[in-house]
């Protein structure tokens, strides 16, 4: 089912009438501002090329399914006493135990090749294109600018280096670097804090309901923005954004309206 690109929840309209205007923007990173999943689905096709020249096409397959699968549920503890990079590897070495009983014994780095090329591509592929580069400088002459992204830090952090983004943002916060990632209060009552400003002056924006719209909602931001750009509707009793748009190069026609 697709909803309509443009949408105003419930909460638009009084949040809109709510004094002054807007001062800050927090912004999340991933298939928000850059297109990580993308990234991912191509840095996933190079790994599955470099396997076809060991393995058949079933097992390719099935490898390369077990490690999305395991990267997706992965949890890292920073204390564990192995780097992310550690961490991933394994997902690899554990996804060749369970599709074949081990990596080919003719290459038994095949797991640390595997996820160095698919983290490498990934990063590579990573960009801010060009018309969301435009949007960032304009709404920076108006209004502070925060990134603010969930996720592990080193990982994070490389992403921020490769995409040469940090001087965008008057601030770049990394939830791996804190005792609590959104949705949790607590991150954005930091954000807020960074930028000097109360939770009404700013709007999140962001493409997860559970934790840019929740996390919104909860810290009391003045409006919560969905980036939806597939088109789908909200999961029944899901959060209700204040606004939904197919990309954030809509964001303008929404912080009119909060004028």
């Amino acid at each position: 089912m697709h909803c309509t690109s443009y949408h105003e929840g419930g909460r638009s309209g009084q949040a809109a009438m709510n004094s002054e205007g807007i001062k800050a923007i927090l912004l999340d990173l991933d298939n928000t501002l850059i297109d990580t999943a993308g990234a991912g689905g191509v840095a996933i096709q190079k790994v599955t090329e470099l396997l076809k020249t060991t393995l058949d096409h079933e097992h390719t397959i099935a490898i390369c399914d077990r490690f999305k699968h395991k990267l997706h549920h992965e949890t890292f503890d920073p204390a564990g006493g192995r780097t992310i990079d550690e961490v991933r590897i394994s997902h690899w070495e554990e996804s060749f135990q369970e599709v074949m009983g081990g990596s080919p014994s003719s290459n038994p780095t095949l797991a640390s090749e595997c996820y160095y090329q698919w983290k490498n591509t990934r990063l590579e592929l990573l960009t801010i294109t060009p018309p969301v580069l435009t949007l960032l400088k304009q709404l920076r002459t108006s209004h502070k600018l925060l990134l603010l992204t969930n996720g592990e830090t080193q990982t994070q952090r490389e992403k921020v280096v490769a995409l040469g983004c940090q001087g965008l943002f008057d601030a770049v916060v990394v939830g791996g670097e804190h005792a609590e990632e959104k949705p949790a209060r607590s991150i954005f009552t930091h954000c807020f804090g960074l930028l000097a400003v109360q939770a009404h002056d700013c709007v999140m924006v962001g493409d997860s309901l559970d934790t840019d719209i929740v996390g919104g909602f909860k810290a009391g931001v003045r409006a919560t923005v969905w980036i939806n750009n597939g088109g789908v509707c909200p999961p029944e009793g899901s959060v209700n954004p204040d606004y939904t748009i197919p990309s954030v190069l809509d964001l303008p026609e929404v912080l009119a309206k909060l004028k």
